[in-house]
C-alpha cells in the first residue's frame, strides 16, 4: 500500500469533541471518521485493524469446534416477545415494515439462535454445538461517547453453544474462556477475568475479560492475595468497623444538615456512623428504601437484584407521599414502605433520619430499631478487606473487550428449542452466550500501549508490520525504497510505503502517529554509508543495516513486538 494512492486523513491536532485517548488517536490516525452521535466510518487504516482481529477471532473459535453462521439484523418482535425482552430493553430499536408488523434491530441474537436450534436439533447425537458470526450490532445508545467504544452501531463477534445439560455447558464455557484468553493474549493486550452480572442476558452466572485503562467505564475490584476479581456491581467486600459509641436512641436537633456530609460536621462524628436511605420506585413492586452505610455509595445494579426488577430513584414528590417527609430527612424509623438493609449495617449503632424536618435519631441499630430485608448493596472501596480471604482489595478502572454467560435453558424454553435424550424423553437445550468487541480490543491496545507521539501497534493487530519511509531526493534512495517496500510484501510481512513528496518531518511525524512495529527510513545514510534506519516504533531502538538485511531483522525481531 502506498501512501499517495491511500485515503488516510491524518490530522495534526486533536478533535475538540474527542476525550479518550483513543478516540483522538483513532480520528487523528485516519482509522475512523463520525459520522454521526455513536456511528463510525471505518477508513482503510482501521479496517484493516477489524480484519486482522476477525482473522484471530475465526481462528480461535474454529480451533474450538466452532462454526460460522451470519444471522440477520431484523428480527421479527415476536421472538423477543416470546422470551420477555422485548418491553424490558430501552436501547433496543424497535420499528414496523410496511404491513405494521412489529420488528426489532438485534442488538444480540440469543432469541434467533433459540429459534434455528429448535427447527435442527432433534436429538442428543445432534449436541453439543457451537455456531458463530462476527456481524453488525444495533444499540439506541443514550449516550455515545469514547469513540467506538459506546456507539449506536457496532461490530460484534458473538458465539453460542447448545449443550444437553449443565455438565456439559460448564465444559463449553471453559472451553470459551481458555479461547479468549488466547484471543487478548495475541492481541497484545493486559486483561483480568471477573465475575460479573448477568444483567438483561440472564443465566446462571457470567465472567467478563476487562482491559485496564482510564478510558473504561467499568470498575473492578480485585485481591492479589486470593486472586478474587469481580465487577463492581457484583463485588462483595468488608468494610473495616467503626468505634462505635455508647449511644442511647434519641433525637438530636440538625438544623440545615441534610447530606451525610453536613449532619456528620454537625454532630461531630465519622461519616461511617451514619446511614444513608435511598427511596426507590419499581415498575411493579413499588417503592423500597435501600439503606448503607453513609460513607458508601449504593450500586443500583445490586439494588436491582436484590429487589428482582429495573427501579428508579425516586422523585421529591414520591418522597414526600411515601414517606410523609421530604429530601434530606428520610430514614427507616416506622418507614411505611419495606426496608432493603446493607450486610454492613448488621452490626453497631447509627445516626439516621427521623423522618422529620430539621432532626435526625442517634443510637439507632438495626434488628431492634428497624428491619427489613438484608442484601450486599454496596459499592466496594479500594483498601476495604476482600470477602474470601480478608485481604485489601484493589479498584481499577477498565474497558469490558469480552463477556461469557451461562444462559441456561431460558430461551430454549421460551421458544422450543428442545431434544430427545439417550432414553427418549424430551429436554430443553441448554445453551450459552459468549461476545467480543473488535472495535474495543482495537481501543484497549491504543489505551495501553499509546505514547505522547501516537499509537503503537503490536504486531498481530497492526494495519501494517513495516512502515517504509522515502525521504532522499535521489534516485538511487527512491529505488532502494521500492525494493525494500517489495521484498517485505514477498516475504510476508505487509508493508505501507511513504511516497509522498513531503518533508521528512512530516513524514516522520505520521509514522510515530500511525504506530507501525518497525519503521524503515530510507535516505541520506544510504548514499554516505550504504545503510538505512530501522526504528522499533515501540522502544524506539535503531539500528543501521544494509537494505539487503530489513526482512531478515524484521522477521528476528518479530517475536518481541
Amino acid at each position: 500500500m502506498r501512501v499517495t494512492r491511500s485515503l488516510l486523513p491524518t490530522l495534526r491536532d486533536d478533535p475538540a469533541d474527542a476525550e479518550a485517548i483513543s478516540h483522538k488517536l483513532m480520528l487523528r490516525a485516519g482509522l475512523v471518521r463520525q459520522l454521526a452521535a455513536g456511528i463510525f466510518v471505518w477508513l482503510p487504516l482501521g479496517q484493516r485493524v477489524m480484519d486482522k482481529v476477525g482473522a484471530i477471532l475465526r481462528e480461535e473459535m474454529n480451533a474450538i469446534g466452532g462454526q460460522e453462521i451470519t444471522m440477520p439484523v431484523i428480527h421479527p418482535a415476536e421472538l423477543w416477545r416470546q422470551t420477555g425482552r422485548y418491553d424490558t430493553i430501552p436501547e433496543q430499536f424497535k420499528l414496523k415494515d410496511r404491513h405494521g408488523r412489529d420488528l426489532v434491530l438485534g442488538m444480540t441474537h440469543e432469541e434467533v439462535i433459540a429459534w434455528l436450534a429448535a427447527r435442527e436439533i432433534r436429538s442428543y447425537r445432534d449436541l453439543p454445538q457451537t455456531w458463530y458470526q462476527i456481524q453488525t450490532k444495533e444499540r439506541d445508545e443514550a449516550r455515545p461517547r469514547s469513540g467506538v467504544l459506546r456507539t449506536r452501531e457496532f461490530v460484534m463477534k458473538d458465539s453460542y453453544t447448545l449443550d444437553p445439560d449443565e455438565a456439559a455447558l460448564d465444559r463449553s464455557y471453559a472451553a470459551h474462556e481458555g479461547a479468549y484468553r488466547r484471543i487478548f493474549d495475541r492481541c497484545g493486550l493486559r486483561y483480568h477475568v471477573v465475575e460479573s452480572d448477568t444483567g438483561m442476558m440472564g443465566g446462571l452466572g457470567a465472567h467478563e475479560f476487562m482491559a485496564p485503562s482510564a478510558a473504561g467505564e467499568d470498575d473492578i475490584a480485585m485481591c492479589a492475595q486470593c486472586g478474587y476479581a469481580a465487577n463492581v456491581e457484583l463485588a462483595r467486600s468488608v468494610p473495616a468497623k467503626p468505634d462505635f459509641p455508647a449511644w442511647t436512641r434519641e433525637d438530636v436537633a440538625t438544623p440545615d444538615a441534610k447530606t451525610i456530609v453536613e449532619v456528620a460536621a454537625f454532630l461531630k462524628i465519622d461519616p461511617r456512623l451514619t446511614i444513608k436511605s435511598l427511596l426507590y420506585v419499581g415498575p411493579t413492586k413499588g417503592p423500597v428504601l435501600a439503606l448503607v452505610r453513609g460513607d458508601h455509595t449504593l450500586h443500583e445494579r445490586k439494588l436491582m437484584r436484590a429487589v428482582g426488577e429495573e427501579c428508579r430513584t425516586a422523585h421529591p414528590d414520591e418522597v414526600r407521599q411515601h414517606l410523609g417527609v421530604s429530601v434530606g430527612s428520610v430514614g427507616p424509623l416506622a418507614a411505611r414502605v419495606p426496608l432493603l438493609i446493607d450486610e454492613t449495617l448488621r452490626e453497631g449503632t447509627y445516626v439516621v433520619g427521623a423522618n422529620r424536618e430539621g432532626f435526625h435519631v442517634r443510637g439507632v441499630a438495626a434488628g431492634r430499631d428497624f428491619s427489613g430485608t438484608f442484601a450486599d448493596l454496596h459499592v466496594a472501596l479500594a483498601g476495604e478487606a476482600c470477602v474470601k480471604c480478608g485481604g485489601p482489595l484493589a479498584v481499577e478502572r477498565v474497558i469490558e473487550i469480552g463477556n461469557i454467560f451461562k444462559l441456561g435453558t431460558k430461551y430454549a424454553e421460551a421458544l422450543g428449542a428442545k431434544y430427545l435424550d439417550e432414553a427418549g424423553k424430551e429436554r430443553p437445550v441448554v445453551m450459552g452466550s459468549y461476545g467480543i468487541g473488535p472495535a474495543r480490543i482495537a481501543s484497549a491496545a491504543i489505551e495501553q500501549l499509546a505514547d505522547a507521539d501516537g499509537i503503537v501497534w503490536p504486531w498481530a493487530i497492526a494495519p501494517f508490520h513495516v512502515h517504509v519511509v522515502s525521504v532522499g531526493r535521489d534516485d538511487a534512495s527512491k529505488q532502494a525504497a521500492e525494493s525494500i517496500y517489495a521484498a517485505c510484501w514477498k516475504a510476508g510481512l505487509e508493508a505501507l510505503l511513504d511516497d509522498r513528496d513531503e518533508r521528512p518531518g512530516v513524514k516522520f511525524k505520521d509514522a510515530d502517529l500511525l504506530g507501525i512495529p518497525v519503521r524503515v527510513t530510507v535516505g541520506n545514510l544510504l548514499a554516505k554509508e550504504g545503510v538505512v534506519e530501522l526504528r522499533v516504533r515501540r522502544t524506539r531502538e535503531d539500528r543501521k543495516i544494509p537494505p539487503d538485511k530489513v526482512v531478515e531483522t524484521v522477521t528476528s525481531l518479530r517475536p518481541s513486538l
